[in-house]
């Protein structure tokens, strides 16, 4: 006899997957392109259907009745009275609301209602409660509005529940010139897109090149930039790049002088350090967002119309801060791709990445990439270790947020550290954690380099060049090295704090050393946790995203690991 599906459907847009069942690892992918992990309990995986993954799955080709029959064949029991009807609520909210220009009216956009209830507009404007006139409705299933409000009606529509099939199009910017190279000048090296990268500008260009809009997801160490580069070099025009911080502009000039027919010239870096604004320019958030005192205006932002872009790249777009998203809203005319590891963000606002850079264009699986080879093999560990009994006492007595910090500062991780360095003595090994104690602590008994966020930016790079070398083959990081940071021959993360529960973290801790190895060797991702404490806790959530891409964690007592 078959042995019953693998997950229960709930009425609240819920699913239980069975870990031990036989058809988890279906059930998990299919699951995955409609729905979200959102906890890990011992027997069963709980995801969840939101409006925001329906859309996304909606934008990327994926109609309610598809995702209604995958249900149907996984589930254990029949779909739960309701379900349907909001799934197919949800997801035909999706290009309901249609936004284009007028024809022979400049400046001036059309918001069309495609859908069956030819009230919705008025009751929607009546929520928008923009009462100075700024939108006007053309009878029941039109209104006009000023080109200007572009960003801000799909924003706040977005919040509503209704989001905009944004088809008003966009401006091509000043052109530029250039080719993306077919030989590396460095190493002579023949350089092409993988197949996935190719997969991916393709479908942020659009099928006949109208795109212009929206998030690629892909690993760390997967080729993200070359994706931007192909992007660029596609549209042929001048281009803005944000990136985490400075390391990460560094890379993409690299990227930019050693891939492309650019010349230096054209390329500026604009930072703390330089104001560069070139056709090609690439510049920080943190810079964007800067202003020496409290009521001043982010006197930076201006960058976004220094030069008639055509294309702006979001890098790392999941670490947008709010001020970027306002200015975002401005300028919807031009093209925007965001890239990213995880669509994950911890303040929830995920949809203002939706409404505003765009919906998710392509993501491919973490493990299809490592088994094709393109990410490598990676052994996940989580490693639980006891605490001294005076550390214990201070756990106790300690409240809130202090009680994590003491558990993640447990001294007696240290013997469990220097296990693992020597059992990886023959790899480049990343120390990373959260505290600056534990981290100066930890590097000081290692006789190790600390790279924190205070470190200048040219004692970093010095310090990130010999470890690529492989004259440091062991480096302590603070949270700085979470983002953008091309560190290819780290083989080994040690992370030995974190930041509470965040999965964006974990995923790009685990992205540093994610770039195939040389040899063919797998690397090693080892979580140490305080046992019986809230940070065990919080390692479950960090966890989530990972295991959702299909990650397992393999979990240890110290003793195992000291007594190996």
């Amino acid at each position: 006899m078959n042995k019953p599906g693998a997950c229960i459907v709930q009425r609240d847009l819920s699913v239980l997957l069975e870990k031990d069942h036989p058809g988890f690892e279906e059930a998990r992918e299919r699951l995955s392109s409609f729905a979200e992990l959102v906890k890990t309990p011992a027997f069963y995986h709980t995801y969840r259907m939101t409006p925001l993954t329906l859309w996304n799955a909606a934008a990327g080709g994926i109609d309610a009745e598809a995702i209604l029959k995958d249900l149907a064949e996984l589930a254990r029991y029949p779909l739960p009275g309701g379900v349907a009807q909001d799934i197919r609520k949800w997801m035909g909210r999706y290009g309901q609301l249609k936004l284009y220009p007028v024809p022979g009216v400049a400046d001036l956009l059309e918001l069309e209602n495609c859908g069956p209830d030819g009230a919705l507009l008025e009751q929607l404007l009546t929520q928008l409660n923009w009462a100075d006139g700024r939108i006007t409705l053309q009878g029941e299933r039109h209104c006009r509005l000023s080109a200007a409000l572009r960003g801000m009606l799909k924003r706040e529509l977005g919040q509503l529940g209704y989001p905009v099939l944004d088809e008003a199009g966009y401006h091509q910017g000043r052109p530029l010139s250039f080719k993306l190279r077919s030989v590396l000048p460095d190493s002579g090296h023949p350089f092409q897109l993988r197949s996935y990268q190719m997969e991916a500008e393709a479908a942020f260009a659009g099928e006949r090149g109208e795109g212009g809009s929206g998030v690629v997801v892909l690993p760390c160490g997967a080729g993200k930039t070359v994706i931007g580069l192909a992007a660029m070099e596609r549209l042929q025009c001048e281009t803005l790049i944000l990136t985490s911080n400075v390391t990460s502009v560094r890379q993409w000039v690299a990227e930019l002088t050693s891939k492309t027919t650019l010349p230096a010239q054209e390329i500026g870096e604009y930072t703390g350090e330089k104001k560069q604004v070139k056709p090609v320019t690439v510049s920080t958030y943190q810079i964007l967002t800067h202003r020496s005192r409290k009521n001043e205006e982010f006197r930076h932002m201006s960058l976004f119309n220094e030069r008639d872009w055509g294309l702006i790249i979001y890098d790392e777009v999941h670490l947008l801060p709010a001020p970027i998203f306002r200015a975002t809203a401005d300028i919807q005319a031009t093209r925007r791709l965001g890239l990213t590891a995880t669509l994950v963000r911890e303040d929830g606002c995920e949809r203002d990445v939706f409404t505003l850079i765009g919906p998710k264009r392509y993501e491919a699986p973490w493990r299809r990439l490592e088994e094709s080879g393109h990410i490598a093999e990676v052994d996940c560990r989580e490693i639980r270790v006891s605490m001294p009994e005076d550390q214990q006492k201070r756990y106790v007595q300690a409240e809130g947020r202090e009680k994590f910090r003491v558990a993640a500062e447990n001294p007696g991780k240290q013997p469990v550290i220097e296990q693992l360095l020597d059992r990886h003595r023959d790899r480049q090994v990343l120390i990373i954690g959260q505290y600056l104690d534990q981290l100066q602590s930890v590097a000081k008994e290692m006789g190790v380099p600390l790279i924190t966020g205070s470190t200048p930016q040219s004692e970093r790079g010095r310090i990130y060049q010999a470890f690529r070398e492989g004259k440091l083959p062991v480096l302590v990081v603070s949270k700085v090295a979470n983002f953008a940071v091309d560190l290819p021959d780290a083989s080994v993360a040690i992370q030995i704090s974190g930041s509470f529960g965040s999965r964006q973290e974990e995923a790009q801790r685990l992205g540093r050393i994610l770039r195939p190895k040389t040899d063919g060797s797998r690397a090693f991702f080892y979580t140490l946790v305080s046992e019986n404490t809230r940070e065990q806790d919080f390692a479950q959530r960090r966890q989530l995203f990972l295991l959702e891409q299909g990650y397992e964690y393999a979990v240890q007592q110290e003793r195992e690991v000291l007594n190996a």
